[in-house]
């Protein structure tokens, strides 16, 4: 099984402090062991998008779409596979935001806007940037539970999730048919 971890940051949202980190509900009932908090990153709202060749390796944590972000939520993914991922949020039947995540990597959206999300991830090797896919050994998945996040004058939602497999893991996956996947 895969894992999902959700924490919430308490602090005062304006002063950029951070009082407490405290573990949630949602699809976690217990800390997987190893597991770690994410404390005191702030959302930066900056993305470039450039055209890129198609054989160009994207860098680790590169926004490659990004139609609704602004908020205060993260995201933040680990990819333990040999294979470069890319995950892609869904909110609604709209596509929020995808992001690039390195083979061995560990990449984060910091500023999710509230909502809940559908979270779709691909892998694989020789990603298009072009075309959005992978051109070798790609796999198509999704989580079967929706990730909300929320914020408040006091906290915001930090989520946590893997790519692979995990040994004690809270969270499951599905496959997608390619051609249902939100490219």
């Amino acid at each position: 099984m895969f894992t999902v971890q959700k924490l919430l940051d308490r602090r005062p949202l304006r002063a950029g402090v951070v009082a407490a980190v405290a573990l949630a509900g949602g699809l976690l009932t217990s800390s997987p062991a190893g597991a770690t908090a994410v404390t005191g990153e702030r959302a930066v709202a900056a993305v470039t998008l450039t055209a890129d060749s198609a054989a160009a390796r994207p860098s680790n944590g590169r926004i490659l779409y990004d139609r609704l972000s602004g908020g205060e939520g993260t995201l933040k993914i680990k990819n333990g596979t040999s294979k470069d991922g890319v995950v892609t949020l869904v909110k609604g039947r709209t596509k929020a935001i995808s992001i690039y995540v390195r083979a061995k990597s560990t990449a984060s959206i910091k500023d999710v806007r509230d909502g809940t999300y559908r979270i779709y991830f691909t892998t694989g090797y020789r990603f298009s940037v072009s075309k959005g896919r992978f051109a070798r050994a790609a796999t198509y998945q999704r989580f079967n539970d929706r990730l909300k996040f929320t914020t408040t004058s006091t906290r915001r939602t930090i989520w946590t999730l893997t790519l692979n497999p995990v040994r004690g893991g809270n969270a499951r996956t599905s496959s997608v048919n390619p051609k249902d996947f939100p490219s």
